[in-house]
């Protein structure tokens, strides 16, 4: 497993998507306890990409490139829609003091469904896996199953960390819109400039 796979993990990982934005508003409304059970979630929630992505990686490793150019720039669209999504009046990144009694589980629940219904890692796992096969790998499955397995670990510490400091910031934040608009737009900044790098990527 190579420092490159490491290293461009944890920057998809640290990067504000669904799950992240999901762990950060229940970390802001509910606790650090209440973030560590939507941490569970979205990793849970990871799985079924990963396994549907890794049986259908054999066959899309022998068409011809046009597969893999349709796959990056739906991934364009997609982080494009996020940026467009998170700056919006109500979109996803719109949070409050909800101090709701919902149980762990629900919002361990919730969170599963997020990650299940969030296109981004179906996309990652079908488009960026295979970059780090080793062109001789003799067992190109189990590989790929060890490469998610890595990037769910990486996934669970590194919410467990962004509900942390949601937790710890939440009274700060909630009270101040001002900040939460600053981070809104760093947030879809980031989404965009994303996009246009994969746009422009071979």
């Amino acid at each position: 497993m190579s420092l490159e796979f490491l290293f461009t993990s944890l920057i998809i990982v640290l990067l504000p998507g669904t799950g992240v934005i999901y762990t950060l508003a229940i970390g802001l409304g509910r606790g650090f306890r209440a973030s560590v059970a939507a941490a569970v979630g979205c990793t849970i929630g990871i799985l079924p990409a990963a396994l549907a992505s890794i049986v259908g990686l054999a066959a899309l490793l022998h068409t011809s490139a046009l597969a893999f150019q349709v796959l990056k720039y739906l991934g364009v669209l997609y982080l494009f829609y996020m940026a467009w999504g998170i700056l919006r009046d109500g979109g996803a990144m719109e949070v409050n003091a909800d101090k709701s009694t919902r149980s762990y589980l629900k919002i361990a629940v919730t969170g599963t469904l997020i990650n299940v219904l969030n296109p981004k890692l179906s996309l990652f796992f079908l488009a960026f896996l295979p970059q780090f096969l080793p062109a001789d790998t003799a067992h190109a499955g189990l590989a790929l199953v060890q490469l998610a397995a890595v990037f769910m670990v990486m996934t669970f510490v590194v919410f467990v960390m962004y509900g942390a400091c949601a937790a710890f910031a939440r009274d700060y934040i909630v009270q101040r819109p001002s900040v939460m608009a600053w981070i809104k737009r760093c947030f879809a900044t980031t989404f965009g400039a994303l996009g246009v790098k994969l746009a422009l990527s071979d």
